[in-house]
């Protein structure tokens, strides 16, 4: 079982509060807002999934970035139109960038995150190298 508390005060300040520890929810400076926390966690997932699939393949990189754009509809709801993620590697082994590109789409492909997101709106990954 997962467990996750988030506690708001009256007014758009909260608290995630989760086993590892905790994070500020609100539009001030140091806080994070709900379509941030919604990336991040498609980048996490995406991450996750795609070092399990460059791990098998015994790929070498040294770090990853991700960069994420995004726009909402202005119907309500105002669900996600587009997400264009950009997946920058940099240090990997030039022997190694073709498994590292196909790694990113099937970690777009078996990520729930990016799934999930993908019912409603248009999505797409692009692999950069640095």
């Amino acid at each position: 079982m997962n467990k996750t508390d988030v506690y708001f005060e009256n007014k758009f300040e909260g608290r995630l509060v989760f086993p590892e520890g905790e994070l500020a929810i609100g539009l001030e400076p140091g806080t994070v807002a709900p379509y941030d926390m919604l990336m991040g966690a498609l980048a996490g997932c995406l991450y996750s999934t795609f070092l399990d699939v460059v791990e098998k393949k015994k790929g070498h990189f040294d770090k990853a970035q991700f960069h994420i754009e995004w726009e909402k509809r202005t119907a309500i709801p105002t669900t996600l139109k587009w997400v264009r993620v950009k997946l920058t590697i940099l240090g990997a082994d030039e022997k190694d960038k073709p498994g590292m590109e196909k790694a990113a789409k099937l970690a777009a492909k078996h990520c729930s995150i990016y799934s999930t997101i993908s019912f409603v709106a248009d999505m797409s990954i692009e692999v950069i190298f640095a």
